[in-house]
């Protein structure tokens, strides 16, 4: 028989071939409303529904030889998820010649069971709404423990990624950090995940590693900047902060040429939430004269300009904020302009911390510290499928990082 029509048949993106009144008749039935899998011991109906139209497709096609085959009842199949066991009744036929596509012979294994449970948690779900998601779609009934104990699994794989080898040079360094809702000892506290984010030599973006800190100071950047030493990173070009306490002197001990950079993205977005709404485009305005001045000395007089003129005059905390920054704000203006775009146009950067943030609110506050890190990695490996190119001022960049940074900057 032809095959003429496609019928999704399982969990994900598997599809199988059925006659065109056999679809007809399997989407009437997935019309009713189906059995959830039942306790342990008990089969599993979700799969019925695939496997029978699977083998009424195979004996309407008949046998190679010609001889007659039929139904034979139905054998009981247990499959592993890896982290549980479901009990299927598999339908069978008299030659013994049908072999399911859905679950092949000999397998005991569901094929991708766990990497949607894994996929559904880094879009942001929760154990419980990863559960009712697969109750209400599939009339699957999993456990929340089993949802987690697939979870708890990617922390092998965080503990290997934390400890990874990286580049012996990085042009730019971004750190940055967001705050989090963490219990500790029958208290929910408010922690600091540090995410570094490194530039190689092609351009393209990586993120280094995660941390997880109450408090931050020297000694903690000390570490942090000792690990990377040894993690193969002989050196940076240009870190990027947000006013990190304690920074400066931290690198300064591991990595005593790199330039350090006050974020502007960051300088301007705290300055904006100092100005009501109304405001903002207008505010925003004045500030991209400061930070594209030509020069420092510019930059600084139309810093001043902001301050006598009507905004300085209505938001005097913009003017204190600048000024407290304002030497970490200086070595901005020695960059050429290539090399500046790429300092406070963040795109990329932007939207990873937005789909970190989006994750944590959806939390809400988290069970420990392990629950934060295996959450946030899941959250960069999705975003890293999408970093396949520089951004597109990179190479006019890497020719000004070149004459700025000499025998330092090095491409492959």
């Amino acid at each position: 028989m032809p095959q003429r029509l496609c019928e999704k048949g399982q969990i994900g993106s598997m599809w199988m071939v059925v006659s065109r009144p056999e679809a007809r008749r399997n989407k009437a039935l997935a019309a009713l409303p189906r059995p959830a899998c039942g306790p342990p011991g008990r089969p599993c109906r979700l799969f019925a529904h695939p496997l029978n139209a699977e083998l009424d497709h195979h004996l309407e096609g008949g046998e190679p030889d010609g001889r007659s085959n039929s139904r034979n009842g139905y054998g009981s199949k247990s499959v592993l998820t890896g982290s549980g066991k479901l009990e299927l009744q598999v339908p069978r036929d008299r030659l013994s010649t049908f072999d399911p596509q859905l679950i092949a012979k000999y397998q005991r294994r569901f094929p991708g069971f766990d990497e949607k449970i894994v996929s559904m948690y880094a879009r942001g779900m929760s154990t419980r709404e990863i559960q009712g998601h697969l109750r209400e779609l599939y009339g699957l009934d999993v456990s929340p423990d089993l949802v987690s104990a697939v979870t708890d699994a990617v922390l092998e794989e965080v503990a290997e990624w934390q400890a990874r080898p990286l580049e012996p040079l990085y042009p730019l360094v971004f750190l940055d950090a967001l705050r989090v809702k963490v219990r500790d000892e029958g208290t929910v506290r408010n922690k600091a995940v540090h995410v570094a984010l490194g530039v190689r030599a092609d351009g393209t973006k990586e993120v280094l590693g995660l941390w997880i800190e109450q408090t931050e100071g020297a000694k903690f950047w000390l570490r942090v900047m000792t690990e990377l030493r040894e993690r193969g990173v002989e050196d940076i070009l240009i870190a990027v902060v947000d006013g990190l306490k304690g920074f400066p002197d931290a690198i300064a001990a591991v990595f005593p040429r790199t330039q350090v950079q006050a974020c502007v993205v960051h300088l301007v977005r705290n300055s904006l939430h100092l100005v009501s709404y109304k405001d903002r485009k207008v505010v925003a305005a004045a500030l991209k004269e400061i930070y594209r001045a030509r020069d420092a000395e510019a930059g600084h007089a139309a810093l001043e300009d902001f301050a006598d003129g009507p905004w300085g005059r209505k938001y005097p905390a913009i003017v204190a904020s600048w000024r407290r920054h304002w030497t970490e704000v200086v070595p901005f203006y020695a960059f050429p302009s290539e090399v500046r775009r790429l300092v406070y146009t963040t795109n990329a950067i932007e939207a990873l911390h937005a789909k970190l943030r989006r994750a944590v609110r959806a939390r809400g506050h988290f069970p420990h510290d392990d629950a934060v890190l295996k959450l946030l990695f899941l959250v960069l490996n999705l975003a890293a499928k999408e970093w396949r190119m520089p951004a597109r001022e990179w190479t006019a960049a890497k020719a000004q990082f070149a004459i700025l940074f000499e025998d330092r900057f090095v491409t492959n």
